[in-house]
């Protein structure tokens, strides 16, 4: 790595100033009584006074001589909540945090405010703006819907500012809701301020104005219709999944304390929420952790991402008219310009995929999000999460550390939380979900063998598919079919089944399942390529509930045979199923192995022609439709045993006919 010059901030000029030195300018302080009663009633008008607009119509807001105005509040304010005890300010003020649903949260963020403590004071103010986001949400819904994603937008809405008034909603917008504002919640979540940057009377002034919504509220909801509801928290649980790293341990945790001090990861005026990050960890306050290490290896990323991007430039906090170098920028394919990222080359894919997980897929913990939003609960936050951070900040550090600096190789610890990561495969990735599909249904379609039978099995229905002529072409044409996927799968693969049987099922599912564990390419996968994951994710699903309800029902009726309760007709129906599952076991089976072989060869469908796409869609959506009609039949109220082999045969013979087809096409395209 090369050597840094040491870096007195990552804000630049005009927010540095804007956030550690406008609102510190006037010398001057408010009048106490005008902005607070001694019944501690927040006086919203003596606050909105100080609001400047750079118009007539008063549309848009000044945010410059806001700040600037307003600093002589916050000191006042500040100053004012000082004078309390902790018992004081539960007392005057703790019931007017009630209606964020969690007043504990700025109870503590008061205790950090007493503290002096910078660190505590930033880390208690990500985690209040996280809180008063969702909040604020919450009453939204009281008469909006689709709650703004973005807190800028949440704090404009019209919804916001019929509870609250323009004027109020304006204040939070000084503090909270601007790129031109102090943007406080952003410069923080996202790694920008260092920990003595954040002058504590804002983080005062936040406290005071939350309690000032609650009062203002206490009078409007009895003008407003509707409750006000609070959204359930979101819970993780893609923990198990997510799992990658060993458990974190004591030495673990001193090997990071170790790094932080050499890696160029780390900027050295950030070092204190590190440092506290670990602390916290150790003292088993794992949400704290998470918070504190988040905008780290944000901050982190970013100057990595600037030295291989060769652009410095966007280390700092961007203005309002520039793009903030963010999680979202930096996991890029391409950088604004067009140029290719170069981060993903410098970090590799395992790493890529792990951060992706973490942080971007739909389907993953997207733990930034939703912890920055408020959507969590802080006070059950799992230690998996927190033991996940800890570990991917040490291969991070790791990657980063100076030359000379490093922990000795034969530390085992440090080489199994390195080692973790080269195999890994993204598990939220659409692929990554049909992968994990794929296994469950696989594991499902073994468990067949099991199914109980009658212990003898008397009159046999007939029917057009009993005979062992018709099964036998059943089986013939499983054989060709299973023939032909594996001969689209690699040479490697296609020697799992020789010399076994094709029709053995057992050796499909085993190949699946090899198949499966081999890496498959996730990042940037073109749109096709996604739209036939999404297709094979649907088929998966119905072939997983076919053979859920075959098991359930065999087992129920098998249960109803025993005990003699079947009537004629039912039992007639029960041996029907017995003898389909002979034929739809392969069949299904057959079904894994097709997927998988899709799953491989699907990601080429980039580079064929708009019509061969087509069709090949076309083709996938007939198999999906079968499932679909099997999952129907299946069913315990349809039971269409007769109807479900004359659709398996038509799918069959289709699914032959297409790769004869397809098969054709690439050769001619290959001459």
């Amino acid at each position: 790595m090369a050597t840094y010059e040491p870096i007195n901030t990552c804000l630049s000029v005009e927010v540095h100033h804007m956030v550690c030195n406008l609102g510190l300018e006037k010398v001057d302080s408010a009048d106490l009584k005008h902005i607070v009663t001694v019944s501690g009633q927040v006086c919203w008008e003596a606050i909105t006074f100080y609001l400047c607009t750079l118009d007539a119509e008063e549309q848009d807001l000044d945010y410059v001589e806001s700040v600037r105005l307003l600093g002589p509040v916050c000191k006042t304010v500040h100053s004012y909540l000082l004078s309390f005890s902790a018992k004081q300010f539960d007392d005057q003020y703790g019931l007017w945090f009630t209606w964020t649903n969690n007043t504990e949260l700025f109870l503590e963020a008061f205790e950090a405010i007493r503290s002096s403590q910078h660190t505590a004071i930033a880390l208690s103010l990500m985690k209040l703006t996280a809180c008063l986001e969702r909040a604020l949400g919450d009453v939204f819904l009281m008469i909006g819907k689709d709650c703004p994603f973005l807190l800028r937008d949440l704090l404009a809405s019209q919804e916001l500012a019929t509870v609250f008034g323009q004027s109020v909603m304006n204040v939070l917008r000084v503090f909270l809701g601007s790129p031109r504002s102090l943007n406080l919640r952003n410069i923080l979540w996202h790694g920008f301020a260092a920990p003595s940057e954040i002058p504590p009377m804002y983080s005062s002034m936040l406290l005071l104005l939350t309690a000032g919504l609650g009062q203002i509220l206490r009078d409007a909801l009895p003008q407003i219709t509707s409750t006000l509801l609070h959204r359930p928290y979101f819970r993780l649980t893609q923990l198990e999944d997510l799992a990658v790293f060993p458990d974190i341990n004591e030495e673990a945790v001193a090997v990071a304390e170790d790094f932080i001090g050499k890696s160029d990861f780390v900027v050295e005026i950030m070092l204190p929420y590190w440092r506290e990050a670990l602390a916290a960890y150790k003292n088993q306050r794992y949400a704290d952790c998470v918070i504190l290490l988040l905008p780290q290896l944000e901050m982190g990323l970013r100057k990595f991402f600037t030295t291989v991007n060769d652009c410095p430039n966007r280390l700092l906090t961007a203005e309002s008219t520039t793009l903030y170098t963010t999680f979202d920028e930096m996991l890029a394919k391409y950088l604004d310009n067009d140029y290719v990222n170069q981060l993903p080359l410098a970090l590799g894919d395992p790493i890529m995929e792990i951060l992706w997980d973490l942080l971007n897929h739909q389907e993953g913990p997207r733990i930034r999000d939703h912890l920055s939003h408020g959507e969590l609960d802080l006070k059950v936050f799992p230690k998996e999460m927190a033991s996940h951070m800890v570990a991917l900040a040490v291969v991070l550090l790791h990657r980063c550390c100076r030359e000379g600096h490093g922990v000795a190789t034969e530390n085992e610890c440090l080489r199994t939380i390195i080692g973790s990561t080269h195999s890994y495969c993204s598990r939220f990735h659409p692929i990554g979900r049909l992968k994990q599909q794929l296994r469950h249904c696989v594991g499902s379609l073994q468990k067949w063998d099991a199914i109980p039978r009658p212990p003898l099995e008397q009159e046999r229905p007939g029917s057009h598919h009993s005979g062992p002529t018709a099964q036998a072409v059943h089986s013939v044409l499983i054989e060709e079919l299973v023939s032909n996927l594996i001969n689209r799968l690699q040479p490697v693969y296609a020697e799992e089944l020789s010399p076994s049987p094709y029709l053995l099922t057992e050796a499909q599912l085993h190949l699946v399942t090899k198949v499966l564990d081999g890496h498959t390419c996730t990042l940037y996968c073109p749109r096709v390529v996604l739209e036939v994951v999404a297709l094979l994710r649907k088929v998966a699903s119905q072939c997983q509930t076919v053979s859920e309800q075959i098991m359930s029902g065999a087992a129920a009726r098998h249960r109803q045979w025993l005990s003699k309760s079947l009537r004629s007709r039912q039992r007639q129906n029960y041996l029907r199923m017995l003898n389909s599952i002979q034929y739809l076991h392969p069949t299904f089976s057959l079904l894994t192995l097709l997927i998988t072989v899709e799953l491989l060869n699907g990601q080429m469908m980039s580079e064929k022609a708009s019509s061969e796409c087509q069709c090949y869609l076309k083709f996938l959506k007939s198999i999906l439709q079968y499932t679909e009609n099997m999952a129907t039949y299946t069913s315990p109220d349809k039971n269409k045993w007769d109807e479900s082999w004359d659709l398996t045969q038509r799918m069959l013979l289709k699914v032959k006919n297409f790769y004869s087809k397809w098969y054709n096409v690439i050769t001619d395209c290959a001459t």
